[in-house]
């Protein structure tokens, strides 16, 4: 209760009710009286300036003389225009003003002047023009008051020039987060690293007692869709303590000095309500290291050392805890990790075999499932998948059934969901021609039948020609049986015969080679350049690595790191390897070439089939000799008891 208190009075930074609201009413009055002043002045000076006055006594003369050309008679003046004006350039004609006598008669002057022959100009004068001015002037008053009181409240509230120094730091307390460790899996070691700040700020004194002072910042680590965040909340639910999350691109602003100001006022903040947990996302936007090769400028600067000075000049027993979440470590300043600062690190990775499994059940808590459904399944084909990609399979899948009039989620939703999300949803519009028919199914069961003859290939589980939207017109999909960490050199030339296998097929059928193959083959370049340049398995250069990977928690892209002499022998290598595969996976197709023909016309008939329909025709296939060899046996051995 007490802590809900300090939250609605502290962090907002407000003043008691009365004070704050007085005070923006009569700033907004002054301004808006000075304003209108000032508007006042400048019209009159403005609306003077084009005209020169005289006395009542020379528009006579003038009069008298027959010099008028033009008069225009108003309530409370006269204007008028001397033929000796007239006469002049437009440029340079100057109309002259006086007063109009108090009790003067516009309407006979207005006659007699007309029956002079001069030009006359007469405004309708009413009783209530005074009173219309009045009431133009007050309506102007009122708009102008209420925008400035509207502007001065808002200064006032967010800060100086327009809250540009508050901070934008959202206050989340459990009961509006409602995430804990429950809604977090596969990420067990994160949360066991994660449970001494909870228990940290449950009983500080345990660790106090003994002199043991708890990190100030922890860095959460990851690719993106991991769950930092989702692991940040669940901190600040299992403590039950306020939660500060702010984004590291909010600290930025175009002012030099506006980030400081910024971090200054969360930390200010923070420190009225602690115990709690600041949390800053994506921190490296404003933690970005302070050297030459990523370049800074001051606004940045400033907003670091202010953050670093903050991080320094709170006690770990007030019970401020940092948390800080990027994929993109490298390029943190050193001054940011060191000892006392983020100087914890927790690696979010991705979710193995059981972190998977984890994750699906609690996505699907709130799913109903039909009971034909194996979560298990589903993770031993999502490998490499982030929470972030379950969730989303979750909820595809779950629109699937929707869209199909059913009420529960089945298997082959969310195996169906699995494939959109990889090649995309079917085409149904496309149409190919028998030829292109032909091609993609030899294609795909090139692929397929090369996986499904080697020792060391995943098996296949699915073969489909049907386009998809991502571009694809067929694919074929292998679904590991068990999840793996490491994988052999033999495994990686398996695979690039995999990859290769549907130009083989193309190539040995009917002799063409399409464009069909185009990603099969940067994949297969890529894992052979990867072969040869990071994983020392080249014949020609050995152990030697001759790239690094940068951003390894995003795409992860290596740069060469070598002379360019070596550059064109891992070129050469990589060639080497990619023709070899290439070499092996014709040969295997060639001496089951009945086999290949089978299959394709069965695709073709079909246009998708299994992994169990694919193993059935291999079997046959591998089967047919070893029935023949037991009967040259008992032949054998029908001669071998005759002699």
């Amino acid at each position: 209760m007490d802590m809900n208190q300090k939250n609605q009075g502290g962090p907002s930074g407000n003043k008691p009710d009365g004070q704050k609201p007085k005070t923006s009413m009569w700033t907004a009055l002054i301004i808006t009286i000075v304003l209108v002043l000032l508007f006042s002045w400048i019209f009159n000076t403005v609306a003077n300036s084009q005209y020169k006055e005289t006395s009542y006594s020379d528009f006579l003369a003038a009069k008298n003389s027959g010099q008028l050309a033009e008069v225009e008679i108003r309530y409370d003046r006269i204007v008028y225009m001397t033929k000796e004006e007239m006469a002049k350039p437009a440029a340079a004609q100057k109309a002259s003003f006086t007063g109009l006598p108090r009790g003067g008669d516009g309407m006979a002057l207005a006659e007699e002047l007309y029956n002079m022959g001069v030009k006359v100009n007469q405004e309708i004068t009413e009783d209530n023009s005074m009173i219309m001015m009045l009431l133009y002037y007050v309506l102007s008053f009122a708009v102008l008051f209420f925008f400035m009181r509207m502007l001065t409240r808002r200064m006032s509230g967010e800060g100086m020039m327009g809250g540009m120094g508050k901070s934008k730091a959202k206050v989340y307390m459990e009961k509006q987060t409602g995430v804990t460790f429950k809604d977090v899996a596969g990420q067990d070691e994160a949360k066991e690293s994660l449970q001494e700040i909870i228990d940290f700020l449950h009983n500080p004194q345990k660790y106090t007692e003994i002199g043991a002072k708890l990190p100030k910042g922890a860095l959460l680590v990851g690719s993106p869709g991991t769950g930092k965040t989702l692991l940040a909340k669940a901190v600040a639910g299992e403590a039950n303590v306020p939660f500060f999350s702010i984004s590291g691109s909010d600290f930025v602003e175009m002012f030099v000095g506006m980030g400081a100001s910024r971090v200054r006022d969360l930390f200010q903040q923070a420190a009225k309500v602690a115990p709690c947990i600041i949390f800053i996302d994506e921190i490296d936007a404003v933690g970005r290291s302070r050297d030459n090769r990523y370049g800074s400028n001051s606004e940045q600067e400033q907003t670091l050392n202010q953050l670093l000075s903050e991080i320094d000049g709170f006690e770990p027993s007030k019970g401020i805890v940092c948390l800080a979440a990027t994929n993109r470590p490298e390029i943190l300043d050193k001054a940011l990790l060191r000892p006392g600062r983020f100087d914890r690190r927790i690696i979010v990775d991705r979710p193995n075999l059981q972190g998977r499994l984890d994750t699906l059940k609690v996505h699907t808590r709130k799913i109903k499932l039909s009971e034909d459904v194996d979560l298990r399944k589903i993770a031993q084909a999502t490998a490499g998948a982030v929470g972030a990609d379950l969730a989303n399979l979750v909820n595809e899948a779950a629109l699937r059934a929707v869209r199909l009039g059913r009420k529960m989620v089945n298997q082959e939703d969310l195996l169906v969901s699995f494939e959109t999300v990889i090649a995309g949803t079917e085409k149904k519009n496309t149409v190919l021609t028998d030829m292109e028919k032909r091609l993609v199914a030899y294609h795909e069961v090139g692929h397929a039948l090369v996986a499904a003859l080697e020792k060391h290939a995943q098996p296949v589980s699915k073969i489909t020609i049907v386009p998809h939207t991502s571009g694809a017109l067929g694919y074929t999909m292998q679904m590991p049986e068990e999840e793996k960490f490491l994988n052999t050199a033999e495994e990686l030339r398996t695979e690039l015969r995999t990859l290769v296998g549907g130009r083989a097929a193309e190539q040995l059928v009917f002799g063409v080679q399409t464009t069909g193959a185009s990603n099969d083959l940067q994949r297969a370049t890529s894992l052979a350049r990867n072969m040869v340049t990071q994983y020392g398995m080249s014949e020609s250069l050995g152990l030697m690595t001759t790239a690094s990977t940068d951003n390894s928690y995003l795409d992860g892209q290596a740069y060469m790191d070598c002379a360019q002499t070596t550059a064109a022998e891992v070129d050469h290598e990589v060639m080497t390897l990619l023709n070899q595969a290439y070499v092996d996976a014709k040969k295997i197709l060639a001496d089951h070439r009945s086999l290949l023909d089978e299959v394709s016309l069965y695709l073709l008939a079909k246009e998708t089939i299994t992994g169990d329909e694919l193993m059935a025709y291999v079997n046959a296939d591998l089967k047919t000799p070893e029935l023949e060899q037991p009967q040259e046996a008992e032949e054998a051995q029908e001669q071998t008891t005759e002699e």
